[in-house]
C-alpha cells in the first residue's frame, strides 16, 4: 500500500537548524496534499505545515517565518526546513498524506489518512 518514512530528526541547540525529510515509497504520493504534524507526550497531535501538490502552503502561526515546507515530486519527498529552533519545538514530527486531494493544505489531522512513524526532534536550551 505504500509507506511514508521520515528522517532528519535529532538533537540540536536552541537557535539551530534541522531539515526533516519524508520519502514516500510510491510515486502516487506526489499527487497528494502532504503535511507535517508534531506531538509531545500527553498532548494531541498538532499541525505544523502543509503543502499541496502544486506548492501552496499553510503554516502554524508559531512556526511561520522559521519553518519552510517544500516538496520534490520527482523524488516523492517532502521536506521541512526548521530554522531558529526553540525548546518548545521539541516533539516527534510526523509526515502525513491526504490521499483524497491534491489541492488541500488542511491543518486538521483528521483530513490526513496516511501517516509515517515519526522522527524525534529535541531542542536543548
Amino acid at each position: 500500500q505504500g509507506q511514508l518514512v521520515e528522517s532528519g530528526g535529532g538533537l540540536v541547540q536552541a537557535g539551530g537548524s534541522l531539515r526533516l525529510s519524508c520519502v514516500a515509497s510510491e510515486r502516487t504520493f506526489s499527487n497528494y496534499a502532504m503535511a507535517w504534524f508534531r506531538q509531545t507526550p500527553g498532548k494531541e497531535r498538532e499541525f505544523v505545515a502543509a503543502i499541496s501538490r502544486r506548492g501552496s502552503t499553510n503554516y502554524k502561526a508559531s512556526v511561520k517565518g522559521r519553518f519552510t515546507i517544500s516538496r520534490d515530486n520527482a523524488k516523492n519527498t517532502v521536506y521541512l526546513q526548521m530554522n531558529s529552533l526553540k525548546p518548545e519545538d521539541t516533539a516527534v514530527y510526523y509526515c502525513a498524506a491526504d490521499r483524497r486531494t491534491s489541492y488541500g493544505t488542511s491543518s486538521r489531522p483528521s483530513e490526513y489518512d496516511y501517516w509515517g512513524q515519526g522522527t524525534q526532534v529535541t531542542v536543548s536550551s
